[in-house]
């Protein structure tokens, strides 16, 4: 097949779904497509991209470049997956199997990488030099992009932020929830969407769905007011710490969460508190590929 139109061929490889998608040379979509991605069995997991990327160069016509997504990150100690929420991934050669597999080099990074690559180069902060992508979904993650790269660093873990504790921690906040990671009051546990229905329901009783706490506080319910407020001071503190090491540009929001309009608005007028500056010109910004934005980065790894 012939490679000389430059396909890229991305692939989000979540807990629930597989997608990829084929971007040409200027980012326009060409072709995706998704599969369920088999429930803890990491080889099924392997044929299952292998299959996705021999259907898309049947239907293009032409091979591709390769990148892939995925939660977690490579080890620089043994080269297979490590961190992942994906369990059956880990301490698996991901790149070798899949490289075995495919018969050609593959690139692969965090999907919170892939994520926050995807809005530096043609998403809501293109132009921006520095640029820190964050999800907030079930779980919370960040990726940095410089100059238009993802940094992954020498550990391979650049930007998980989510996994550093809530800083300027509140008497009733310490020590916080306990996180998967074997840690207790990481920031996951207190912005993630679980964090937010944990927080309602321990101040309230009422077992209500994130969204559902969002639209309660737009129509005048207090306690869901309570409940927003808060979680926007969390989030205004645990950016505030983000802009005080990076100071980024732009910061990207990605996830569920990232379709709560208010928090536009109102974090950057609490944050200011907690900055170590006179002002700050750091904008937040809404995401533009939404849930495409992970494979569309892939792609442009």
């Amino acid at each position: 097949m012939d490679n000389s139109g430059g396909v890229r061929l991305g692939i989000d490889l979540g807990g629930t779904k597989i997608e990829i998608i084929a971007l040409d040379a200027r980012g326009n979509e060409c072709l995706r497509r998704r599969v369920p991605t088999p429930q803890g069995n990491y080889h099924e997991t392997l044929q299952a991209i292998a299959g996705l990327v021999v259907q898309a160069e049947a239907s293009l016509g032409q091979a591709g470049s390769i990148g892939i997504g995925t939660p977690g990150a490579l080890s620089k100690v043994t080269g297979k997956l490590k961190n992942s929420n994906s369990v059956a991934l880990n301490g698996q050669s991901v790149v070798q199997d899949l490289e075995a597999l495919l018969q050609r080099k593959i690139r692969i990074s965090n999907d919170a990488n892939c994520f926050a690559l995807s809005e530096a180069i043609d998403g809501a902060a293109a132009g921006a030099e520095v640029v820190f992508g964050v999800i907030l979904g079930t779980g919370v993650g960040g990726g940095i992009v410089v100059h238009g790269k993802a940094l992954n660093g020498p550990n391979s873990i650049a930007g998980e932020w989510g996994h550093n504790p809530l800083p300027w921690p509140r008497p009733d906040e310490l020590p916080g929830p306990a996180c998967y990671c074997g840690k207790q009051g990481c920031i996951e546990t207190f912005l993630s969407g679980p964090g937010l229905v944990k927080l309602h329901h321990q101040a309230t009783g009422s077992a209500l769905a994130s969204a559902e706490i969002v639209s309660h506080a737009e129509q005048g319910d207090t306690a869901c007011e309570h409940s927003m407020s808060l979680y926007e001071n969390r989030l205004a503190r645990a950016l505030a710490h983000v802009i005080n090491i990076l100071d980024p540009d732009v910061i990207v929001l990605g996830g569920g969460m990232s379709n709560i309009d208010r928090l536009y608005e109102n974090v950057p007028r609490l944050w200011g508190q907690w900055v170590f500056s006179d002002r700050v010109d750091t904008r937040l910004v809404q995401n533009r590929y939404g849930d495409s934005s992970g494979v569309r980065g892939a792609a442009w790894l």
